[in-house]
């Protein structure tokens, strides 16, 4: 009798401990998932999101089949599909113009599609292999990343050429001695871009006006650091490495790293919800959601459940939803993960 009370008791404290230390429970997770919408007949990766917010739409680039795909932005419902695009990546949507510019790696060019017929109306030369955008709203300029491994021609360096996404006219580069170079945020209120140079371990500081690197700071919690987000406000900016898979926050004063966390498999997105001060990476089978209770305090709070290849992810802060995109294969099916996202208590 007596051992199996303190088998009992033995086991109490330890799934109380458990409770403690376990991230979120179902009851009060941050995300709750609303609904899962497929793509029929989709094979491969996807890459990234942007929204129409006024016209209501959700797109998505279709990496591997060469399609833009259409969502209706509330309810999830896929509208259509655009064909025709070789290798689609990044998407930036004008709404002024109602124009979707689309980077392309290969030899193909950058696309610029009308928004109303989907039908390319310009195209913009630069360096082929164009992949990753990052928009500056401050200035309106766009930057992209050109070259390196995506580049038919498998160039050695990577080239971030600056742009104006409206009319196409090229102000400069910023040339890397790496191929392999992703990630980028402005800064809405600063002169400073920063930029994920992956081949080197390393966060490149550009000045907005001379496209100078004015500092190189190394990550060293890992390899291969490639999505980034930025808190401006709050001097944080925050990066994903992925050999090994690890969280990073960087103090954007000094360049110091000041918090490294686990990250999901395969993270490939990193999303700040500055509302609610939260950070989702998302990565194969869950979504990391860390909280950030203070400029060098972070702390994983919950696992939630997505799919084997949920890589890209969008928050839309306007009506509280997250997308996380699904690739397409053998064992599972291609599609959209739209999520609620629940405020903080």
């Amino acid at each position: 009798m007596r051992t199996t009370c303190a088998i009992a008791l033995f086991c109490a404290a330890a799934l109380a401990a458990a409770a403690v230390c376990a991230p979120a429970l179902a009851a009060d997770a941050p995300l709750r998932l609303l609904r899962r919408i497929d793509v029929p007949g989709f094979e491969g990766d996807f890459d990234h999101f942007a929204t129409d917010i006024k016209g209501n739409r959700l797109f998505l680039a279709g990496e591997d089949k060469g399609t833009l795909e259409v969502f209706d932005l509330k309810s999830g419902t896929h509208v259509r599909t655009v064909n025709g695009l070789e290798a689609p990546h990044a998407i930036h949507y004008m709404p002024g113009k109602d124009r979707l510019l689309i980077t392309n790696s290969g030899e193909g060019l950058t696309k610029v599609l009308d928004g109303r017929t989907y039908k390319v109306v310009d195209t913009i030369r630069l360096a082929p292999g164009a992949d990753v955008l990052g928009y500056d709203a401050s200035t309106r300029r766009a930057w992209i990343v050109t070259g390196g491994k995506n580049a038919g021609t498998k160039l050695g360096h990577t080239i971030v050429s600056v742009i104006d996404p409206v009319t196409g006219a090229r102000f400069g580069d910023v040339q890397f001695d790496t191929d392999f170079t992703e990630g980028i945020a402005a800064e809405r209120n600063g002169s400073r871009v920063f930029i994920n140079v992956a081949g080197m371990n390393s966060v490149a500081v550009v000045d907005k006006t001379s496209l100078k690197v004015t500092a190189m700071w190394p990550v060293r919690e890992g390899d291969n650091n490639a999505p980034i987000a930025l808190d401006e406000a709050g001097h944080r900016l925050f990066v994903v490495t992925r050999k090994p898979f690890r969280f990073v926050a960087i103090d954007t004063l000094t360049g110091a790293s000041v918090a490294s966390l686990e990250a999901p498999p395969r993270t490939n997105e990193l999303v700040y919800d500055r509302a609610n001060r939260r950070i989702y990476l998302t990565g194969d089978d869950y979504i990391s959601v860390i909280r950030q209770d203070g400029a060098d305090k972070y702390g994983e709070i919950a696992r939630i459940k997505s799919d084997k290849g949920a890589k890209t992810a969008l928050l839309v802060p306007e009506l509280d939803l997250l997308y996380v995109a699904v690739a397409g294969n053998g064992t599972t099916t291609a599609g959209v993960l739209q999520y609620a996202v629940l405020p903080s208590r």
